[in-house]
């Protein structure tokens, strides 16, 4: 076994390894060039059949390589999809040995740094794959456990992403506290209530100051989905009529397109004739020629990737102008930081929902809590911030690191574990 502990967040829009050696603090690994960060992206070319992960994999696609991008793998985990496969050129490829093609990259980059063979390892987990179904939140578990050993990790423990943003926070406490983490990624939300001090960090078995866990499925890149949704998709022809005024234009195609991992599922003849059948038949043809001109020059993740920004740009600006060229038109419109507020609004109720239920289940009030340990970036989204400020008014809000603290916090459960 490995003689220093490692700790892999494999998230859905980026992911992290660190290490934890002796009594050092955990430090995580730069995985490329000297970001310690690496996008959950995969860039399969079909000019010489070589695979780029990573910011070099959205810069061979932006760029204009020919080839096929594949962007939040960890979303098929529990899901039908996982046992779909997609075409890279001349093969079809399951998703399980795409997700596994990542984690093997994380493996050999991590064992570069560190010179060693790296075979154990605690993974991150949220703590709802899936909801409302534990077969399928166990089944997710496993599948991302044996891509992670086809791969060669032969020692695998996982902790609940929450968890881990707490082990890291309380490196900095001096007293103790009562904490609620919110981690809010780019494909799920999850909260725990944990009992923090300085006594407490040193103890090994850390059961009994977990007071709650909870989870739901949602995050950045349902945010992403449902801002397209309201404000991009509808431009494309999404919830306008047939002709004869009798029925909504088949809605399954823009959702793809909405929807990161989903976006490669259009890009077949199949998908092609209906859509050219739809325009023949819509009230707004010249709409659904530009959803036609999206698929057929394959700019579906560049207009996801525009959406984020905008969605990004929104975090201190109450507007935002869109626009976005095909060969033939440009798609254009203004989106104001109310049109985002509207989007996200059902999922901003699911997210307080689950967070009252975590206190529920701690059994305490709002009033106890003492610190909000927030991770994520999606937590500082402006109706999701002030959602949580407004649920508990009197926590003092403390910001993580918020694409690593859930690796370093993994890097030290691992020393627990592994040391």
């Amino acid at each position: 076994m490995t003689q220093v502990q490692c700790g892999m967040d494999f998230g859905t829009s980026n992911s992290t390894f660190a290490v934890a050696g002796g009594n050092a603090p955990p430090r995580l690994l730069p995985l490329e060039g000297t970001s310690v960060t690496l996008p959950s992206v995969i860039f399969f070319s079909f000019e010489d059949d070589s695979a780029f992960f990573g910011r070099s994999a959205v810069a061979e696609y932006v760029t204009g390589g020919d080839g096929r991008l594949m962007r939040s793998l960890k979303s098929v985990l529990g899901t039908n999809l996982f046992s779909d496969t997609t075409r890279i050129k001349r093969r079809s490829l399951p998703f399980s040995e795409i997700l596994g093609t990542f984690i093997g990259e994380l493996r050999t980059r991590a064992g570069a740094q560190l010179d060693d063979d790296v075979d154990a390892v605690v993974m991150g987990r949220p703590v709802r794959f899936v909801d409302d179904d534990d077969a399928a939140d166990a089944e997710a578990q496993s599948q991302l456990e044996s891509a992670a050993r086809g791969q060669g990790f032969r020692h695998i423990e996982f902790q609940f992403e929450p968890i881990a943003a707490a082990l890291d926070y309380e490196q900095q406490v001096t007293a103790e506290e009562l904490g609620l983490v919110i981690d809010i990624g780019g494909g799920t939300s999850d909260f725990s209530v944990i009992r923090v001090s300085p006594e407490r960090a040193r103890a090994t078995d850390r059961r009994n100051d977990i007071l709650s866990t909870a989870g739901v499925h949602i995050g950045g890149t349902d945010f992403d989905r449902l801002l397209s949704l309201k404000k991009v998709m509808p431009l494309l022809g999404y919830r306008t009529e047939t002709a004869d005024g009798k029925r909504p234009l088949p809605s399954a195609p823009y959702y793809d397109l909405a929807t990161w991992h989903r976006i490669n599922r259009l890009y077949n003849q199949k998908t092609m004739l209906e859509l050219r059948s739809t325009a023949r038949e819509a009230a707004q043809p010249a709409l659904v020629e530009r959803m036609i001109e999206v698929v057929n020059e394959r700019l579906g993740h560049r207009l996801a990737g525009r959406v984020e920004e905008a969605k990004i740009a929104l975090t201190d600006q109450l507007s935002t102008r869109f626009s976005f060229a095909t060969e033939a038109s440009v798609i254009e419109t203004d989106i104001a930081q109310t049109d985002l507020d509207a989007a996200l609004a059902d999922s901003v109720d699911r997210i307080e929902t689950t967070i009252r239920n975590a206190l529920a289940s701690a059994e305490v009030t709002t009033d106890a809590i003492d610190t909000l340990i927030l991770t994520g970036g999606s937590t500082q989204v402006p109706v999701v911030s002030r959602r949580i400020r407004e649920l508990l008014p009197n926590a003092r809000a403390v910001s993580t690191d918020a694409f690593g603290s859930v690796g370093l916090g993994l890097a030290l459960d691992a020393r627990r574990k592994f040391a």
